[in-house]
């Protein structure tokens, strides 16, 4: 991103200006890159006779929705493979034809569509700064449309297989109590995995019954957590305290920390998941991040309304939230189609 001026620019605007997460303004970064690389192979290739051909090599083949280019894998690099080339000039003098052609050469790579809207959503937010800053007269981005995607809906898990799931920890031992107050916590105020792993001692209210946590953009916000959580949390802290009178290396301040005493990281919480679903005889496919998902679902099956658990997730728009009364829809379907008289006689051979 060094070869870059006006990409370095946007990426510190979204850090400290949008206070976007550093790995989210990365993955802006690699998205740009990439795009970068396009323009310079589209611009090479326009004097071989050869544009398409060369932006489409570019690309590399499709895996999984993933790009492969010359910068992903390093310290972004991709433009430096054309020294010749302006990088910044290339995209500041960037057209919508050109990236309509990027646009048809993701779709014969076959990149997802998801991943396909994700990159023109970085392009449309890349441009829409150059003309806030007097880079650019016009964005380029503007008449192009987000492909349309297939909406998925959220997995969850049943009550029953939640419960299953909680109680699998052994709880008479220090790892075992942590990671049941972790898949407690989750589940109980629908918090991110990221952050649960960034919560402090100091963010649990026990008395207030109230949890203090930090969201996506740095957005603070707080959720009431039950009384039988908090005692689940107390009993892994009893043992927390313990190890930490005799490590002095230990974390104070950190809640959830690891065998060393430092701060857990998403993937240990993935890992250590992945072990507990395995002994509870429960789908491998299952993520931290169904348990948030199966919060919410819950919350609007036992009459919570769209705006409450708007709040609890720390979702900007409610459109976000909304993926989840269509889970609870379907449900409402499920137990009509089972068990009106009418639907029953459709599926009863005796009738």
């Amino acid at each position: 991103m060094e070869d870059s001026v006006i990409i370095q620019d946007f990426l510190n605007y979204l850090q400290f200006e949008k206070r976007f997460s550093p790995h989210t303004a990365k993955c802006y970064g690699v998205d740009l890159l990439q795009f970068g690389e396009f323009l310079t192979a589209h611009s090479e290739g326009a004097s071989s006779g050869a544009e398409m051909h060369g932006a489409a090599d570019v690309l590399g083949s499709h895996d999984s929705g993933s790009p492969r280019f010359a910068g992903e894998a390093g310290t972004a690099t991709a433009v430096a493979t054309h020294p010749k080339v302006d990088i910044d000039q290339l995209l500041t003098s960037t057209d919508v034809n050109a990236i309509r052609s990027y646009m048809v050469v993701l779709n014969e790579k076959q990149y997802a569509k998801a991943t396909i809207a994700r990159k023109l959503a970085t392009l449309r937010s890349f441009y829409k700064f150059l003309v806030k800053r007097n880079r650019i007269s016009s964005n380029p981005v503007v008449g192009i449309r987000t492909p349309k995607q297939e909406k998925r809906l959220p997995r969850f898990l049943e009550y029953e297989e939640i419960k299953r799931l909680l109680e699998t920890p052994p709880v008479d031992t220090w790892l075992g109590a942590r990671d049941r107050a972790i898949m407690e916590t989750l589940y109980s105020t629908g918090m991110r995995v990221s952050e649960l792993v960034a919560m402090n001692l100091d963010d649990i209210d026990f008395l207030g019954e109230v949890v203090h946590i930090r969201g996506k953009g740095k957005k603070e916000r707080i959720c009431p957590i039950s009384s039988s959580v908090l005692q689940i949390i107390q009993h892994y802290m009893e043992f927390r305290n313990k190890r930490a009178q005799h490590n002095g290396n230990f974390d104070g301040k950190v809640l959830f920390v690891n065998k060393h005493g430092k701060r857990l990281s998403t993937r240990s919480v993935r890992r250590k998941m992945d072990k507990y679903l395995k002994i509870a005889g429960l789908d491998p496919a299952i993520s931290p991040h169904t348990l948030r998902h199966s919060f919410a679902t819950h919350m609007l099956n036992r009459g919570a309304d769209l705006r409450s658990v708007q709040e609890l997730l720390g979702h900007q728009s409610l459109s976000t939230t909304q993926i989840y009364t269509h889970l609870t829809t379907k449900k409402l379907k499920d137990v009509y189609s089972s068990a009106h008289p009418r639907e029953a006689e459709q599926h009863d051979p005796d009738v």
